[in-house]
This record gives structure tokens, C-alpha cells and sequence, in this order.
């Protein structure tokens, strides 16, 4: 197979949360961990930092990997989803994967996975780790991709556990309260591994002071840190929790005495994610008069900081490209989006995408103005046309969305 027929029997033969939903959710880790033997254990060959929450850990994934990176270390970065190719999720200093150790991987294990009816995640997690371990990353970034608890890549034990916030997403799998879902995302603290909580939130607090207590884990909560205020190339207005997030992270971090990090190598560290990781989609600018920006955000904790930035902004009409998948709670986000714009909706090109008209009609319900197109590229281009140089366009609601645009 070459690389196109690799990927597409990934995608295509496995079930995937990203395509499929709740039927690619697994309720153990047997299938990992029996994976991960089958491949000789490459998760204890590295050291790790290990991600979870409900938003930003994509993005501190991504400034954890570019501080590190700064200090001079060999730096692995696994995420998920990815927004144009497969082999964004496995990097090693900014540098994708190659094709090449995409098909070899799956070739050789190829008749392992079919046998065991392996998902598309827990395959791909241990392509990764077995990748960091061939290159010998001095450490490796590995953000969660679903809960935590049951999550593909909790059978790492990490340097130091960064859960960022607790919100409503996946509710069908990990919960419908914030204690619930933080009880999941807190099966990441291994026992004696520090945790650094991102969000103090009181319905959550006492959840991970307690799993933290039970693993004898040293736990900081970043946002009652006084740190210094650092900037970062990635300009959404929510980066400033997930900046404290990791600054605390890297304070932690630091203070084990394996890794060296000083306080300038973190601020050069935050300024250039973009430069060196590659991250997309974040508050992204993808051109001037009119302005487009783009956001991955798609619940209503991340919505509601991308929303209350558009607002501050200055222009002279709102349009709104917008699409979801089918297990998003409109009623918790309508409510957050501007009536006075434009709005312009669609399908993300996944089959779990809603149905442009079903979201429209939502919309309209309740005293929203738009309408409904077939692809983001013709809602977007259908924005472009209706928009004068002084008015702003956003494309969001979905990664998938984004991915379509970037």
C-alpha cells in the first residue's frame, strides 16, 4: 500500500470516534495495553507530559512541545484531531512523521490489528509512542484524546499531569455533571506524578483533591499561581488560561531537576508555537479586508471566549460560516452567538457532521438570520462574496469546519 491506501484503510476498516461517535468508544484499556505488549512496551522508553481537559489542551500540548523544544531537547507531540493530514498528530520537534513510518508501521502489524479489531485511536497511539521511542525523544507531549480515564494513552506515567478545565463535551461518555466528567479526565493522575489543575472551578475542586490525595500527587492549581504574565504568538483571548497552565506546568516540571527550563527560554518558548510546532486553527487570521479568523472552539465553555473576543472587534457586519457534528448540544450555544450577524451554515465533511438545515432550522427557532449551504467551502465563499473589505467573517463551531478552511 502506499501512503493514500494506508491512510484510507485506517480510516475506512477501524471504527473512529471522529467518524463514527459513540460506537468507537472503548470501556477499557485491554485493547492498549495489549497493543502496547505487542509492541514491547515503547511507552516506557520516554519521558512524558500527559494532557487532558475539556479545552486548550491542544494548544498547551503545542507550547509545551515549543518551550521544550527552546530549551534544546528532543521533543515528541502527539494530538488528535488533526486538520489537513493524518500525520499531524505524531511530530517530533515540529516535524511530522514520515509516510514512510506511517505504511511500514501499519504493514507490519497489519494481520495484529485486523485480529483483534483494534479502533483507528488505540492503533495510532501506538504508532506514536513507538515512533518516540525509535527516535528516542528526550520527552514527549501526549495530549488526551477523549475522557482520560479510559483514554488510549493513559498508560503512560508522566513527569507531571496537566488536566486544563473541566466543560460539557462528550457528556455521552463521560458524564452529564462537571464532578462526573472530572472524575474521568482525573484518571490521568498516576500515583506520586504532581497534577497542575489550569481551572479552579468549585463544582470540580474537590474531585481532583481527592484522586490527587488517593495517588499521594503532589497538585497545584495554576490559576491561584502569581506568575509572571508571558504573551504568546496564539492570540485568542483564552490563551491567557491555557499560558498559565503551562507556565505552571513548566515550574513543576522544572523543579524535579531533569529538565532545564529558565524563564527566558519559556517566554521565547510561548512566542513562537506557531514557528515551532506548526499548530493551526487557533484564533487564525487567514486574511485581511474582509477579515476571516478561524477557531477550532465547539463547545460553550471554548465558544464563549471566541464569541466575546468577535465582539470587542471592529467592523461593519458579522457573518458567521458555522457547523457542527450531530452530538453538540445547541442549547447551550445559541444562546452565546450574536443575533446581529449574518449566518451562514453547514456540514463539516464527516459523517457524524449535522445536517445544514437541521442546524439552520435550530437557529432560525430562535430569531437567527441565514441560511443553509451543501459545504463550508460554499458557505465560505458565499460569506466572501456578501461581505464588504471592512466587515468580518468567522469560521467555526467545528474542528472539522476548520480543517475545511485552513
Amino acid at each position: 500500500m502506499n501512503y493514500q491506501d494506508t491512510i484510507n484503510w485506517m480510516f475506512q476498516q477501524l471504527p473512529m470516534y471522529q467518524n463514527q461517535g459513540k460506537s468507537a468508544y472503548k470501556t477499557d484499556l485491554s485493547n492498549t495495553i495489549t497493543l502496547a505488549n505487542h509492541l514491547n512496551n515503547p511507552q516506557y522508553a520516554f519521558k512524558s507530559i500527559h494532557v487532558a481537559g475539556t479545552n486548550g489542551k491542544g494548544s498547551c500540548s503545542h507550547m509545551l512541545a515549543s518551550i521544550l523544544q527552546e530549551a534544546g531537547y528532543s521533543v515528541g507531540l502527539y494530538t488528535s484531531p488533526h486538520l489537513k493530514d493524518f500525520r499531524e498528530r505524531i511530530k517530533i520537534n515540529g516535524k511530522e512523521i514520515s509516510k514512510q513510518y506511517v505504511i511500514r508501521f501499519i504493514e507490519r502489524n497489519k494481520s495484529f490489528f485486523e485480529a483483534r479489531q483494534l479502533s483507528f485511536f488505540e492503533m495510532t497511539v501506538g504508532m506514536a509512542f513507538e515512533y518516540f521511542a525509535k527516535k528516542k525523544v528526550d520527552i514527549a507531549i501526549i495530549e488526551v484524546g477523549l475522557g482520560g480515564r479510559l483514554d488510549s494513552t493513559n498508560i503512560v506515567t508522566p513527569e507531571v499531569s496537566l488536566i486544563t478545565n473541566i466543560g460539557f463535551d462528550h457528556t455521552e461518555f463521560l458524564g452529564d455533571t462537571y464532578a462526573q466528567i472530572a472524575s474521568e479526565k482525573a484518571g490521568i493522575i498516576k500515583p506520586e506524578v504532581p497534577v497542575v489543575i489550569g481551572e479552579t472551578q468549585k463544582e470540580t475542586k474537590e474531585v481532583f483533591i481527592n484522586v490527587a490525595s488517593r495517588n499521594n500527587s503532589e497538585i497545584y492549581f495554576a490559576d491561584e499561581s502569581h506568575n509572571t504574565e508571558y504573551k504568546s504568538d496564539l492570540k485568542g483571548n483564552y490563551q491567557i488560561k491555557n499560558i498559565s497552565s503551562v507556565v505552571k506546568t513548566v515550574q513543576v516540571l522544572r523543579s524535579l531537576g531533569t529538565f532545564e527550563i529558565s524563564d527566558q527560554v519559556i517566554e521565547s518558548g510561548l512566542l513562537k508555537v506557531v514557528e515551532n510546532t506548526g499548530l493551526l486553527g487557533r484564533w487564525q487570521v487567514l486574511q485581511e479586508s474582509p477579515t476571516i479568523i478561524c477557531d477550532t472552539a465547539h463547545n460553550k465553555e471554548g465558544l464563549r471566549y471566541t464569541i466575546d473576543q468577535l465582539k470587542k472587534m471592529s467592523f461593519r457586519n458579522l457573518h458567521i460560516v458555522f457547523g457542527v457534528v450531530n452530538d453538540k448540544d445547541l442549547n447551550s450555544i445559541i444562546p452565546l452567538m450574536p443575533k446581529r450577524a449574518k449566518y451562514y451554515f453547514c456540514k463539516p465533511n464527516v459523517p457524524r457532521g449535522m445536517a445544514a438545515n437541521d442546524l439552520k432550522q435550530s437557529y432560525v427557532n430562535e430569531g437567527y438570520e441565514g441560511n443553509s449551504f451543501k459545504s463550508v467551502k460554499e458557505a465560505l465563499d458565499t460569506a466572501i462574496t456578501a461581505a464588504n473589505s471592512n466587515d468580518l467573517i468567522y469560521v467555526g463551531g467545528s474542528t472539522f469546519v476548520v480543517a475545511e478552511v485552513v
